[in-house]
């Protein structure tokens, strides 16, 4: 089907080819839906905080797999992102609510990125992951979903992740569940972290 530009310029062209590709161009960027309600919890979340910061709150119940954290360590936590860009995405987040970098310490410090080294090799050990990315959105207008309390995004990456369903559709495909993820998660952590 020729394109609306290619038609424009012909005038033996039908008035119904040129409607027709019109349409056709409008329905390649229409807007699609995917059906995801468990992501209105995360919206209304924002909209609608909690008094109590969800970084706060996790650790201090003792649940820690209904919680998703997959390993505590002296200064900093490990926890599943409950809305990841990946499978295996996890973050690496100090005890202290702390908005600033500035604000952790430098033992924190430390041991959040030792932590992070940790999480990467949990990754390549159970969902053998070809790369990572790793990072920090450090206020809402830098992206950062809870902007109070800093937190550093462990995200495995495949080759070959960025198939035609994120470019062409904008849609992440999460091929394992939440609960068999945590559990080869914590387990590894368990294993590599309590020995590092």
């Amino acid at each position: 089907m020729p394109s609306l530009a290619a038609v424009e310029g012909k005038s033996s062209l039908s008035q119904d080819t040129i409607l027709l590709s019109a349409k056709t161009i409008t329905e390649r960027f229409r807007m699609k839906n995917l059906w995801a309600p468990w992501r209105v919890k995360y919206i209304q979340s924002i909209t609608h905080p909690d008094d109590e910061c969800v970084f706060c709150k996790a650790p201090q119940r003792d649940k820690d797999k209904e919680m998703l954290i997959l390993y505590r360590g002296r200064r900093n936590f490990i926890i599943m992102n409950k809305f990841p860009y990946n499978n295996g995405h996890m973050m690496v987040v100090p005890y202290v609510h702390m908005s600033s970098l500035d604000e952790q310490s430098d033992e924190g410090m430390l041991e959040m990125w030792q932590l992070a080294r940790d999480c990467k090799k949990a990754l390549s050990r159970t969902l053998h992951c070809d790369g990572a990315n790793l990072g920090m959105n450090l206020g809402r207008v830098a992206g950062a979903g809870i902007d109070q309390h800093i937190h550093l995004h462990i995200v495995p990456r495949w080759n070959g992740d960025t198939n035609f369903m994120p470019v062409i559709h904008d849609t992440k495909v999460i091929s394992q569940g939440m609960d068999e993820t945590y559990d080869l998660l914590c387990s590894a952590l368990q294993e590599i972290a309590g020995t590092s």
